[in-house]
């Protein structure tokens, strides 16, 4: 006890380096078992997996033309599912003198699709069709033997996505379900959910 009251200033010294020692222990230890807690790490996961699920849902981009009485005619950006009434929107609208009641404004764009909108009393071009309210109705588009200008009808189906399936059926034989068609490229859940209800196969 002499000793300790003779060197007291030594011996909490001592017991202070031994505390800090410790206190340093733990806390790399929580470091350590934080690393390697399972939860932590699927948490990391799921968060990389939500990340992907984003990336994958990158809309589709696709190239329009409008010309006629619009007020900007040219070529357009549009993304996949448009339908007639945004491109008109992208140029600038419709003029005094277009044709409105000749307007499908409901119909789906279609990459590489040309749409010309008519003056009053003016026929659209022949070689520019405008779709026809219900066409490609439900189940009406067999992927085994539709040709290319009627898989055209179907929205979201431009003339490369159309040659692409009739390849598919030379190359792979017949499609068995509709559900092949995600075989496909360009063709994901997205667009096949928007096609499911106006195809068929025989």
């Amino acid at each position: 006890m002499e000793w300790i009251k003779e060197n007291k200033i030594i011996v909490f010294a001592g017991i202070a380096v031994l505390v800090f020692f410790l206190y340093s222990s733990l806390n790399k230890g929580d470091v350590v078992l934080t690393e390697k807690n399972p939860e932590s790490l699927g948490m990391v996961e799921d968060w990389n997996a939500k990340k992907d699920e984003v990336v994958e849902e990158k809309p589709i981009i696709m190239m329009a033309e409008i010309k006629g009485a619009v007020t900007q005619p040219g070529v357009y950006e549009i993304k996949e599912g448009g339908r007639v009434i945004d491109l008109i929107e992208l140029a600038g609208g419709l003029k005094k003198e277009a044709d409105a009641a000749a307007i499908n404004f409901a119909m789906y764009v279609q990459d590489e699709m040309s749409i010309y909108v008519p003056r009053i009393g003016e026929e659209a071009p022949a070689s520019l069709p405008v779709q026809e309210a219900g066409e490609a109705s439900k189940g009406s588009v067999d992927l085994n033997s539709a040709e290319s200008a009627e898989l055209e009808t179907l929205p979201g189906i431009g003339p490369a996505k159309a040659e692409a399936i009739i390849e598919y059926r030379k190359t792979n034989g017949p499609f068995k379900t509709i559900e092949d068609l995600k075989e496909i490229s360009g063709i994901g859940e997205k667009t096949f959910e928007k096609l499911k209800d106006l195809i068929l196969v025989k």
